[in-house]
This record gives structure tokens, sequence and C-alpha cells, in this order.
């Protein structure tokens, strides 16, 4: 009939004409991005679209992770930083206005060669970098020196906590926190002037060594020390926000990526016992799809 086959039942006579079985059109992207966004089940992308569980980690393992259209070339102020899922590294660019990320890239290890390398790509690439906003790492602050660089207050200030804690017990440094605190709401001017009066008055204190049995001295109070010298040795890149404040709007935190990464593990982490190969396409699928 019409080309089909027929076939005949030999013991109660019955005839019947073969259909062609339905077939299943799954669209992979669409399945990713339940998986992902929706953050549906294998369970339930299974029930759902009528296929094995074995299929539908296949389909998820086939599908195409998004590529953004790159934006217009322009001028950008740059927020720069590394975060980690497990053994995974995540170094971010990320421009202030736009709130584009404009490069993203896998890393064995948060290095100041790294960041320098993309930074340089990224001006080959027509970017005109106004200014940068970084945390602390050794070296980096002062590595462009073409380039305003802005310490993120939030990590300076974690610097400072680490190392005389959050509540201090001896007064000179409950005084260093009290100045501390003060940082994102006061100039470079007066920030400056109650460090030089705070070493003066606790210069003896810092200074302070005890030697040990083999003769060999040691400062007292070494976390009170490093705690000092990090805002010392900071201070000309604190407050480079308001040195070019009439200029350009550069952000004394890199709170803006923190944010980003806080939402990235969150995502990440409801995807529980995943493979490093799939874990590591998610979270590149969840960052180009902001």
């Amino acid at each position: 009939m019409r080309g089909r086959q027929r076939y005949k039942c030999s013991t109660c006579k019955y005839v019947w004409i073969w259909k062609s079985r339905w077939k299943n059109i799954i669209d992979k992207d669409k399945l990713y991005e339940d998986r992902a966004i929706h953050r549906q089940t294998y369970q339930e992308l299974s029930v759902r679209n009528k296929i094995g569980i074995r299929t539908v980690q296949k389909y998820l393992d086939e599908s195409w992770v998004i590529v953004k259209d790159k934006m217009n070339v322009r001028e950008i102020v740059l927020l720069i930083d590394t975060t980690y899922f497990g053994k995974i590294w995540l170094m971010v660019f990320k421009d202030k206005s736009s709130k584009k990320i404009l490069h993203h890239t896998i890393v064995d290890y948060e290095t100041n060669e790294e960041y320098r390398r993309w930074v340089y790509q990224l001006q080959s690439e027509w970017w005109i970098i106004k200014a940068i906003v970084c945390d602390w790492r050794r070296g980096l602050l002062w590595w462009f020196e073409d380039i305003p660089t802005q310490m993120c207050h939030f990590h300076q200030i974690q610097i400072v906590r680490r190392n005389i804690t959050k509540n201090p017990i001896l007064e000179e440094n409950k005084e260093l926190k009290k100045i501390v605190s003060r940082l994102p709401r006061t100039d470079k001017e007066w920030f400056r002037i109650e460090l030089e009066r705070w070493h003066k008055k606790y210069q003896a204190f810092i200074q302070e060594k005890w030697v040990n049995s083999l003769g060999k001295s040691y400062y007292t109070h070494k976390r009170t020390r490093t705690a000092y010298y990090s805002l010392k040795r900071n201070l000309e890149y604190l407050f480079i926000y308001q040195d070019y404040m009439w200029e350009l709007d550069i952000p004394n935190t890199t709170n803006w990526l923190e944010w980003m990464f806080g939402q990235l593990k969150w995502k990440v982490t409801l995807h529980r016992w995943l493979r490093a190969d799939r874990k590591l396409k998610l979270i590149l699928y969840l960052l180009n799809s902001r």
C-alpha cells in the first residue's frame, strides 16, 4: 500500500502496515541550557525528553559553549581577578562601565606574568585601558607603569585583619585597626598623616626583638609590622581612584568581580559530582551566558 510493507498474522489472519517509528528530535543546546541555567537534573531531563540518562549525558557533552559577540573597541577601566573551582583556576578581565567580560582564561596558577600577558593582549586588540583595579599581589601593582593601577580596599583591609585579627587585644593594634577602618571614607593625605603618627608613637613597639637560645634575634610583634608596612608600601596605590576622579570613574574595590564569582560558584555547586571536563564546560557556559 503506497509503497509500504504489509504484514499478515498466520494465525488470526490480521493484516497491518509497518509505520515508521517517531523520531525524537532533541535540541542539544536547549538541553544544556535547561541543565545549566534552569538547574534540571539528569532524571528530570530524561523524563521530559523521553530519552535515557546516558543519552542525556551524551547530548550534553556534544553541545557547544556559547561564544559572545565582541564589543566595540573603546576606552575601558579594567577589573582583573582570579578565582578557583577546586583545581580549576579562572582568570577574568571585566570592563567596569559596560560590566562586560572582555576575556577569561583557565590558568594553572594566578601569576603576574599571566595578568601582564593578557593585558598586553587586550591592548594589541586596540582596547584603550585607562586604569586597572586589582587585588594585592607582590609586584603586580607596579607592574603596569604606564597604566594607573588601583588596589582593592577590601583586600587591603583583609591583609591587615589577618595579621592583627578582627578583635585585637593590644592597644597598638586597636589604633591601627581604627585607622584602617577609615580607608574607604578618607583621602590620601589624612591616611598618610595618621600612619606616620601611629608609627612615631609605636616605633619602639614594632622594633622590639627577642633572642632565642641560639642567639638569633626575631621581631616580637611580627604580624603588627606586616600589617603596618603593607599599608605603607601600598599607600600610593590605594587612592588612585581619587587622583583621577574628575577624569575616570574608577572603583576602589573589585567587588563586582567578587559578586560574579559568588554567583558562579553557587550555580556550579548545585551540580555536584561533575567530572572535571564537564565542570569546566559548565563554568564556561555560565560565564559566556551572562
